[in-house]
């Protein structure tokens, strides 16, 4: 999902380098996003229990469910890798994870083709899951898949615009909560959908974050990212009150007696966000605020394992 800060107007073929090692192909994966493809569907899956049973936990599809998830978000950033060259917006001193394909000589055809090849990997698990659950989910799962194509894709791209956190958080939160939850018992309860908030705002967080680093640069290419329209400081206000918001979310759902207080081992993730807020402000350099990018990153990591953990406590104690 990075972003790059500044533009080639020209569309040239990159100069192919010689390193070409498994570190080079892990980065075009851009790993510190898929945590947040595979951490919903842990929080759908144990939440399950508390419906189910144990028992009745159909292992397979979890696993497959998990998997699916994450060659989806793999080809998504594939696609952001291929877009964002294609439009001239990586070089060689772009910022962050991604520009594989003008620093590393990865031709920008086979990381299109990877992507495809993801998607078809994905479509083939989905049907397996489809067979053993409902076909109602094959209509969710292309509908996500058009969405992580048209995020950098199409004429007009998703995270050109001040929905992508918005998106992001609907499709990577609250809809891999509630189908995880759904292959496992059958049905949707408004429970689930309301557990998936913070999570989901957390998400968003992360591409938030993204979008306040390279927002000079987004500016300069005329994107209306959420951070461009409300400005850089007011970003910074926003990421921190997406933060407080998740965790007084998680305070109202055990005094609403939806979670046992179990779901309180989320705060130890509160350090993480506050060296997130803390590592923007002041900042207007890229690579200084790289760090701040990965808290941010991290927060959502701890954040969502401990939800899972804290529901997993509930279930059995």
């Amino acid at each position: 999902m990075s972003v790059k800060i500044e533009t080639n107007s020209s569309f040239t073929e990159p100069k192919t380098k010689q390193r070409k090692s498994w570190h080079v192909w892990w980065n075009l994966l851009r790993p510190h996003t898929l945590t947040a493809a595979f951490i919903p569907v842990f929080i759908g899956t144990v939440y399950a229990l508390h419906i189910r049973g144990i028992d009745k936990i159909n292992l397979p599809l979890f696993f497959m469910m998990l998997l699916a998830c994450i060659l989806i978000q793999a080809a998504t950033n594939m696609f952001n890798e291929y877009f964002d060259y294609k439009r001239g917006l990586d070089h060689e001193g772009s910022v962050g994870i991604g520009g594989a394909i003008v620093r590393e000589g990865i031709q920008a055809k086979t990381v299109l083709y990877l992507a495809y090849s993801f998607f078809a990997a994905s479509m083939l698990i989905g049907i397996y899951i489809c067979i053993h659950s409902s076909w109602w989910l094959a209509l969710i799962g292309l509908l996500s898949m058009a969405v992580g194509y048209f995020y950098t894709g199409g004429p007009l791209p998703i995270a050109y615009t001040p929905f992508g956190e918005v998106t992001a958080g609907l499709f990577m939160g609250v809809i891999i909560i509630g189908i995880a939850f759904f292959i496992q018992t059958g049905t949707i309860v408004p429970e689930i959908i309301i557990l998936s908030v913070p999570t989901s705002i957390l998400i968003g967080a992360i591409l938030l974050s993204n979008n306040i680093r390279d927002l000079d640069g987004d500016q300069e290419n005329g994107r209306k990212t959420l951070a461009i329209l409300v400005g850089r400081q007011n970003a910074i206000r926003v990421l921190a009150g997406m933060f407080i918001i998740s965790y007084i979310w998680c305070v109202a759902l055990v005094f609403t007696g939806m979670v046992s207080a179990w779901i309180f081992i989320v705060f130890l993730s509160i350090p993480k966000a506050i060296a997130a807020t803390k590592g923007f402000i002041g900042k207007r350099i890229p690579l200084e605020m790289m760090p701040a990018m990965k808290a941010t990153a991290q927060t959502n990591t701890i954040f969502g394992f401990l939800f899972a953990l804290g529901l997993l406590l509930d279930y059995l104690f």
